[in-house]
């Protein structure tokens, strides 16, 4: 009896130890590469034998004998029947504060020419699932700089927010906004999927030498493999987890929740994962909340993630199967209206769509009856609009649609903000007071 239990846990180490047992390539279909004859776990390295040197690919399912790797480059150079060799080891990378005005890769490899990045530590990718009973509450708000967020949807620290908006809507100029404006410490910001242009864009143009210098940028490209695209996410979240462990308040932005989402499809789909919703399988949805819920506060005595993820509402569809899975996972939204930014509304914050479900743990009763009075006033003008505008709706018929009306410039330059300006917390809080006393004198009137 006793042997045979030191022989069950003989196996069960061998099995977690991985033994290095070369295999070869069978097949290969699209980005994804079939191997037999050796042996690792979901997630491990392994190296692909070709023309030009060894490839390095992940273990991302397996059927039988048989491994299904998917490359974390461009797919070149293989032969059939190509040397496979496991490492038994995962990706990991440099953490530490030298990543501070840093732009790396999704493995942490450096993009910026700035020379190779040393850090005493480094973590790996897959982190830790902290017990909610154990995180710190939300307890205090975080000022983004920007008024229509400070005042309206009032942002906690460790909250996990989401950035709705199609293309072309001003999210990543609102991203660059809150980075300069922002007064948690450090700033990591993912840039998953993007235009490789929009990336140097918003390194060199939104986001600037101010906000650059605390901040760490991830960037995985369009034309980066479905493989780093998700890593650049992990990696992203990795970072700053590390900050906040070190008692830091970290403001996380990751652009986009979306391109995470099709990145997953692509591995899933191309492993044989059958499609569910819209073509998304179901590992998609199992895979979003995991890694949304890595944001947020610590335990006592570490910091926090505040985290903007940004979700690409197709064709300005809400209804979206990824948009509607972040809603449900999110702690409120802010939507961006097209209407407003074809109109010059820039930030096009849609206040009327959009909510902060933590607002009112982190706001006073005062605070919360200024912003939601104007949110009434600003729905009032929306619902009547066409009304107004044809001319059909006459004065003196609702005293609060004329009080919207009277109102409609003031509410309009309040919500509004020029790229470059930054609107501390407090500041907004007087200005909102300010508005809401000239709503009430106009009212009386």
């Amino acid at each position: 009896m006793n042997l045979s239990h030191t022989l069950s846990q003989l196996k069960v180490t061998e099995l977690r130890q991985g033994p290095t047992v070369a295999g070869k390539l069978t097949r290969v279909v699209g980005l994804t590469l079939e191997a037999i004859g050796c042996r690792a776990p979901i997630g491990s390295l392994c190296h692909v034998q070709t023309i030009s040197g060894n490839l390095e690919a992940e273990v991302v399912g397996f059927a039988n004998d048989k491994l299904y790797l998917m490359p974390s480059e461009q797919l070149t150079g293989v032969l059939p029947g190509a040397k496979v060799t496991p490492l038994n080891q995962q990706h990991d990378i440099h953490v530490g504060t030298e990543l501070l005005g840093r732009v790396i890769d999704g493995l942490g490899q450096p993009l910026d020419g700035l020379g190779d990045i040393m850090t005493q530590q480094r973590a790996t990718l897959s982190a830790e699932r902290i017990n909610p009973m154990l995180r710190e509450v939300i307890s205090k708000p975080l000022d983004v700089g920007v008024r229509a967020i400070n005042s309206v949807l009032t942002v906690g620290q460790g909250q996990r927010m989401g950035l709705f908006a199609g293309s072309g809507v001003g999210k990543s100029v609102l991203m660059g906004m809150m980075t300069r404006g922002t007064t948690a410490d450090v700033v990591v910001v993912g840039l998953i999927g993007e235009r490789g242009r929009e990336v140097k864009e918003f390194i060199e143009e939104i986001l600037g030498e101010q906000g650059r210098a605390r901040s760490v940028v991830v960037a995985a490209p369009a034309d980066a493999s479905p493989l780093m695209r998700m890593k650049g996410c992990d990696t992203t979240l990795t970072i700053a987890e590390y900050f906040r462990d070190q008692g830091l308040n970290v403001l996380l932005l990751m652009d986009s929740l979306t391109r995470y989402a099709q990145a997953q499809r692509e591995i899933a789909l191309a492993i044989g994962e059958p499609p569910a919703t819209k073509g998304y399988p179901p590992s998609v949805f199992a895979k979003l909340p995991r890694l949304v819920e890595r944001a947020g506060n610590g335990l006592n005595g570490q910091g926090s993630i505040t985290a903007f993820f940004t979700v690409l509402t197709e064709g300005d569809d809400m209804q979206d199967p990824i948009a509607d899975a972040a809603r449900a996972i999110l702690d409120g939204h802010i939507v961006l209206s097209r209407e407003l930014a074809d109109s010059g509304h820039y930030p096009a914050i849609d206040i009327e769509k959009s909510i902060s479900r933590v607002m009112p743990a982190v706001t006073t009763d005062e605070h919360q009856q200024l912003a939601r009075a104007l949110k009434m006033l600003y729905s009032q003008y929306q619902q009547n609009r066409d009304l107004i505008n044809l001319g059909a709706y006459q004065r003196g018929s609702d005293p609060r649609i004329d009080l919207a009306i009277n109102l409609k410039p003031q509410m309009d330059q309040f919500l509004q903000q020029s790229m470059k300006e930054s609107i501390h917390f407090d500041e907004s809080l007087t200005q909102l007071q300010r508005l809401m006393q000239m709503a009430q004198m106009s009212h009386h009137e």
